[in-house]
């Protein structure tokens, strides 16, 4: 990953406002330790900090059409490029990056080329011919980017709230599948799949198209010239990836360059549920695999700087942060520059717990459109930030453009959790790789239940992190909390915490507006809490609030935190069923 930063029309062009954009700039050094970049046209300022994945010898930045009249500052990877390429004959191309052809594709279509772009992105584009310029973000917001405004009348843009919120009067989240124009001064959506309406879709089930949708979206996300590897947990999404890149490893360019064996690393607490199940994965896989630990202490020690770098006091984002901030650092020391990731795959498939309680598909459909379009504030922003705080490149296959069209264009109904069918959650995704002959996994790996991956680390990471806020917040704190903190009040100790060290960081209301809030069980939205009366008492993102759901739910922890869920092997052309615990009346 990345870091850009553009400054256009400043009131000051001295060589005192060139440093300081260069001095924030710099504040991205992490996201892009390899090399800087600046260009300047009148007063305008376009400035890079690049992590080198493809091309690491010429693909410097910012990148130019042939006259250098378009200048371009990119955070992403184009994984089409290839193909761009082909149709933009009479152009000619001076590096071998893939985000070069932004610059062309812009000489050739004018404005209306960002749907054309298959992959994760953010951009600032300079037209220095009529000093006109664009700005856009992917289609979900997996590479992230911040849009903010100086008193002078300037316009920046930043890969991460730090490098524009002091400077910036105003600012915000640039939102997904957005184009931001200079000719017309607003922004406009370019992405607008089918399933944005949130109407019910109607399309059959094909496991088949599920598959090879999947892993063409694995196989284009090999697309690197550095050493790579696959972030493994031992749940479904993330072995279902692991999986995948082992299959096709062999068959990839990639490996011509640093060989067929791929590296995959998990973390979690010593005994952690997710330790076991992925070195089983490992195992099956024939992976070269990386088991890391931490102690809770560790993770409260790293708190403040995970909190810096990922800018949200959102409790489950923190929570999942942490142990993923500490793993990339550990990976970045091995020499890995870039990983495949699981996310997206509960948002598309209704995999979280709480989805047990749908009432109905219509509801759950809905459902899942809003977690898709809030997942930049999240999953995506987690991913991303936690990865690039150590120059580590994050690729989610889950989120890919047409896997997700896919994906969102069936009949919610095969998506609902039907126990008198054998069905649990994401049971449409696991069905499409229950292959008899040739497996991608072990029967109990791919009908594991979901763990939310701040719990699956190890139970008493939160269970620590509420004890840690609890000795700093005091119930006075708390009984205040809505004078303090009117916007996004905390409810907890362990909010009121997180919203202490973010303030610290970021304290204008700007930054604090860029973060969600509402009520949540087991990362649901505020609209699902209303699928059970029974969660309005237990506000709680972890999967453990999924009361009668989880194995290790709250209030019915009785086995050890370590215990797997029950899982009876089925015979041949028996449907598959996870003993959760849930009386079947109740799902």
């Amino acid at each position: 990953m990345c870091g850009i930063l553009a400054v256009l029309g400043v009131g000051d062009v001295s060589l005192a406002k060139r440093s300081r954009i260069i001095e924030l700039s710099r504040r991205l050094r992490h996201r892009g330790p390899d090399w800087s970049g600046i260009h300047s046209f009148e007063d305008c300022y376009l400035a890079h900090q690049r992590l080198a994945i493809v091309d690491p010898t010429s693909g410097d930045q910012p990148l130019y059409n042939e006259d250098k009249t378009v200048v371009v500052t990119v955070n992403g990877e184009i994984y089409n490029h290839e193909e761009l390429k082909a149709k933009l004959k009479s152009h000619q191309f001076q590096t071998g990056s893939d985000c070069e052809v932004i610059a062309h594709l812009y000489e050739e279509y004018g404005e209306e080329f960002v749907d054309m772009l298959d992959g994760m992105f953010s951009f600032v584009l300079l037209d220095t011919r009529d000093k006109s310029f664009i700005a856009a973000r992917d289609a979900i917001g997996i590479c992230p980017l911040y849009m903010g405004w100086g008193l002078d009348g300037s316009v920046w843009f930043s890969s991460e709230m730090k490098a524009l919120s002091d400077d910036c009067e105003r600012f915000i989240s640039f939102p997904p599948g957005h184009l931001y124009s200079s000719k017309t001064g607003g922004l406009r959506r370019w992405y607008n799949p089918p399933w944005f309406s949130e109407s019910i879709p109607s399309a059959p089930y094909d496991p088949l198209l599920i598959r090879e949708s999947f892993e063409k979206a694995v196989i284009k996300r090999l697309m690197t010239d550095v050493p790579f590897g696959v972030l493994l947990s031992g749940g479904l999404d993330s072995s279902l990836v692991a999986s995948v890149v082992s299959r096709y490893l062999a068959e990839t360019k990639v490996a011509r360059q640093w060989g067929n064996k791929l590296h995959t690393f998990c973390i979690g607490l010593k005994g952690s549920p997710d330790l076991k199940a992925a070195k089983e994965v490992a195992d099956y896989l024939g992976t070269v695999h990386h088991e890391l630990h931490f102690t809770v202490q560790e993770g409260i020690d790293a708190l403040e700087e995970v909190i810096y770098h990922i800018e949200t006091y959102d409790v489950t984002t923190i929570r999942a942060s942490t142990p993923m901030f500490l793993m990339s650092r550990k990976i970045k020391s091995l020499g890995v520059k870039m990983v495949l990731s699981g996310e997206g795959s509960d948002e598309i498939f209704g995999g979280y717990l709480y989805f047990h309680k749908a009432p109905n598909k219509k509801e759950l459909h809905e459902e899942t459109c809003r977690k898709i379009k809030a997942l930049h504030l999240y999953d995506c922003l987690r991913a991303n930030k936690a990865t690039s705080a150590w120059g580590l490149e994050a690729r989610v296959p889950f989120l890919d453009k047409n896997f997700i069209n896919v994906a969102m264009d069936l009949d919610p109904e095969c998506k609902m959790i039907r126990r008198d069918l054998g069905r649990i959650e994401k049971w449409v995704l696991r069905n499409a790789f229950d292959d008899e002959k040739k497996p991608y996994l072990p029967k109990h790996i791919l009908y594991r239940q979901k763990e939310q991956f701040s719990d699956g680390v190890g139970y008493s990471w939160i269970d620590g992190l509420k004890d840690h806020a609890n000795a700093h917040v005091s119930d006075s704190m708390m009984t205040n909390a809505s004078f303090v903190y009117p916007e996004n009040t905390p409810t907890t100790k362990e909010a009121y915490y997180y919203r202490t060290v973010f303030e610290k960081f970021y304290p204008k209301n700007a930054a604090r507006l860029t973060v969600p809030g509402g009520p949540s069980v087991a990362c649901s939205t505020a609209k699902a809490v209303e699928w059970d009366t029974a969660w309005s008492k237990l506000l709680d993102p972890s999967g453990r609030a999924a009361l009668g759901v989880h194995d290790a739910a709250y209030e019915e922890e009785k086995a050890p935190a370590s215990a797997d869920p029950v899982f009876r092997p089925p015979a041949h052309g028996e449907s598959i069923l996870v003993e959760t615990g849930v009386p079947a009346a109740a799902v």
